[in-house]
């Protein structure tokens, strides 16, 4: 594993979406899904809206890597699970409402509800 490059953490970052395309067991990848993003410090980190029952969640549990495109970045990624780290997941519910606040409640609370926080994973470049 590696540290993002600046440029591509401030791009991804700062992206409203991020599309995530996890890997089949074929090595090929799945048609991507949209999600929201957000930074803390220098990490990425991405939660699913419905928890741990969410098709793309459940595929990374199997195979951890994926594929994301955002703010005119593309990477594979790795993805470390964040979840049981408090205080990080409180700052990342900061970074949601602060990110996200322009949308309505019913978008950005589920986000950090305990039931998204438990799907936290921090996205990190693959070599």
């Amino acid at each position: 594993m590696t540290n993002w490059i600046p440029e591509e953490l401030e791009h991804i970052g700062a992206a409203d979406e991020l599309q995530l395309a996890t890997f089949k067991q074929d090595g090929t990848l799945r048609k991507p899904v949209t999600i929201w993003v957000v930074r803390v410090g220098g990490d990425l980190y991405v939660r699913a809206y419905r928890g741990r029952e969410t098709a793309w969640f459940r595929h990374l549990q199997r195979r951890p890597e994926g594929r994301v495109e955002a703010g005119g970045v593309t990477k594979n990624v790795i993805c470390i699970d964040a979840s049981r780290d408090k205080k990080l997941n409180t700052a990342i519910d900061v970074a949601y409402q602060a990110k996200y606040r322009r949308y309505s409640a019913t978008y950005v609370d589920p986000m950090v509800a305990p039931q998204a926080r438990e799907t936290t994973l921090r996205l990190m470049p693959s070599v």
